[in-house]
């Protein structure tokens, strides 16, 4: 797997006197111009380092460009006001869980009869579906909203039409499309308002928020018309939060306030069931980041809709009492211990048949797990890109057919392929980086791996695995300074990683390595200037080792991190990759 090393284009400018400027170090400020220049090669004024440097979520955006909100809010309030029954229909995974509690319990405050729904990720799959609707109309049902879910739902959206209901969508999904010669044209559902995003023609300006922030923006905006504080809906800002590292949102644009002030807030949540998975899961008075929604506490959301019901979940957001969260807390844990080791197992059976001799020229892995849980595929897929680098489809054998999942890498649009290939499935949805799939009966995975392959324009430089890192930084730079500055960048994720500095000719001594598995690598780096400093790197620490004794130096991408041990803060270098 070919490698490359990219970083962003030094922009000319006087960092000394930009560092006076911003009030940061030189190193900092040439940090800043890099990744606040890349749109427009431009210097950025000092405003907009303030608003990168303390993201502020009163800049978020208003609901009013959101396509169709004010029907959407006449359809509500109209609702609210004439007592009718309302259904919430959701998703299974974070985003759908997180969006039904907001629209639920939103509605429940503005005094809407309001009840929810969760498909079942086996016997539902994704969406509505004829069984849903059909359920609601049996419940007296008046209006239905769906979230995270529903652009693609013509059918169901005429049958409930049929069954006298009205329906609203709100999604962020890609709207299904189909070429009229080089016209694209887009199958919107006949729905009574539509509030997506990712319309053609939605002026909202950003199309990266995932199905809670819409959730919660058209809760904001349904408070405004009944004239309910609109802080009342501050409550959710920790769920969309949430659900947008959940659903690896970009930390972008809105974004990013929204996260960093989500995250702020989970830390003291006044929420039962989350208080008790953060405490559950060894969190309790931590600092909460990123990493511990996106990869301690979310999972457990996520595992019961693999394995059992999202309702559980639900359940938990929804807990009245400490004792209710805490045995809600205790079962979606436990659940994604077992998600865990099932992940385990299908993750090393399909590395085994990517790396075939029938596989490993394929530009695109279509990969048949035919025993493997259908909920798990997703999680292999993405697995599976990061080892290989290719976009992945995992396969299984569903209740009703073969299924399956795809993770897609930046130089391959993943909902286009799948596109292209529609007459194959008899469901697929998704959008540019992920996807799910069900195929047509007599449509084997060896057909839908050669259509794809047939199609697929990637070229080696595609495939090559590019690490970013933001600049070439010596290490008399890398101070407690700068690593007190690149603390005021977080939250760190997709868009905003944490920064990475190169340093080439890096020699390493005072060697001790750690932990059970030899996975904790600790020495002294010393760069071709003569700085040294104490430096950490967490994988294989044998075979970092061998490259070390083999080559005499390293170049490394590294950042410096402050340790604090036993109330001791001090400076080490945090070794991210090597070569």
């Amino acid at each position: 797997m070919a490698k490359e090393l990219w970083f962003e284009k030094k922009i000319p400018g006087d960092y000394r006197g930009l560092a006076e400027e911003y009030g940061v170090s030189p190193a900092m400020a040439r940090l800043l111009v890099n990744r606040l220049a890349r749109v427009n090669g431009v210097l950025p004024d000092v405003e907009d380092v303030r608003e990168y440097l303390n993201p502020d979520v009163g800049r978020i955006y208003t609901y009013e460009k959101l396509p169709d909100i004010k029907k959407c809010v006449d359809m509500l309030s109209s609702a609210i006001e004439s007592n009718k029954k309302i259904r919430v229909i959701g998703d299974y995974d974070i985003d759908g869980v997180c969006a039904t509690y907001i629209l639920t319990k939103g509605l429940h405050k503005a005094n809407g009869k309001a009840d929810h729904a969760i498909p079942h990720r086996i016997t539902d799959g994704y969406g509505l579906n004829d069984r849903l609707i059909e359920e609601a109309k049996n419940a007296g049902i008046d209006c239905i909203i769906t979230c995270d879910n529903g652009i693609s739902a013509v059918s169901q959206i005429d049958l409930a039409h049929k069954l006298g209901m009205e329906i609203i969508v709100t999604d962020h999904h890609e709207v299904p499309y189909h070429m009229l010669g080089e016209d694209r044209v887009e199958d919107i559902p006949d729905a009574d308002a539509i509030v997506d995003i990712k319309r053609s023609d939605s002026n909202y300006g950003f199309t990266e928020i995932c199905g809670a922030v819409v959730a919660f923006k058209v809760i904001i905006a349904l408070y405004d018309r009944l004239g309910i504080d609109r802080r009342e809906a501050d409550e959710f800002i920790e769920l969309a939060a949430f659900a947008s590292i959940g659903d690896i949102m970009p930390l972008t644009d809105e974004n990013r306030p929204l996260v960093a002030e989500g995250l702020k807030r989970l830390k003291d949540t006044s929420n039962p069931g989350m208080k008790a998975l953060i405490r559950v899961q060894g969190a309790e008075g931590a600092i909460l980041r990123y990493y511990h929604v996106g990869f301690v506490l979310g999972p457990c959301i996520n595992a019961t809709g693999r394995l059992a019901t999202a309702d559980n979940a639900y359940e938990l957001l929804n807990a009245h009492n400490d004792e209710e969260a805490e045995k809600l807390a205790d079962l979606l844990a436990a659940m994604n211990n077992e998600r865990k080791e099932m992940t385990e197992r299908g993750v090393k059976e399909a590395l085994d048949l990517a790396g075939s001799q029938e596989m490993k020229d394929d530009r695109v892995l279509v990969i048949y797990l035919p025993d493997t849980h259908e909920s798990i595929a997703g999680i292999i897929a993405g697995r599976v890109r990061e080892s290989t680098g290719k976009p992945v489809f995992v396969l299984t054998d569903g209740e009703n057919g073969i299924k399956g999942s795809g993770r897609s890498i930046d130089e391959y649009d993943m909902h286009g392929a799948m596109t292209e290939a529609a007459p194959l499935f008899e469901k697929f949805g998704g959008h540019k980086l992920a996807g799910g799939l069900s195929l047509k009966s007599g449509v084997t995975p060896e057909i839908l791996r050669e259509r794809l392959n047939d199609n697929c324009t990637l070229t080696e430089k595609d495939l090559a695995v590019k690490i970013y890192f933001d600049m070439v930084l010596p290490f008399a730079y890398a101070d407690m300074a700068l690593a007190k500055d690149i603390e005021r960048l977080e939250p760190f994720g997709p868009g905003n990683p944490k920064p990475l500095f190169a340093a080439k000719d890096v020699k390493i001594r005072d060697i001790r390595i750690y932990g059970k598995n030899r996975n904790v690598f600790k020495c002294m780096a010393s760069d071709s200037p003569g700085t040294s400093h104490p430096a950490i790197y967490f994988g294989d620490a044998d075979e970092l080792l061998r490259f070390i004794n083999a080559s005499g130096s390293l170049k490394i991408l590294y950042y410096p991190e402050i340790n604090d041990f036993r109330g001791e803060r001090t400076l080490q270098l945090h070794i991210a990759n090597y070569c």
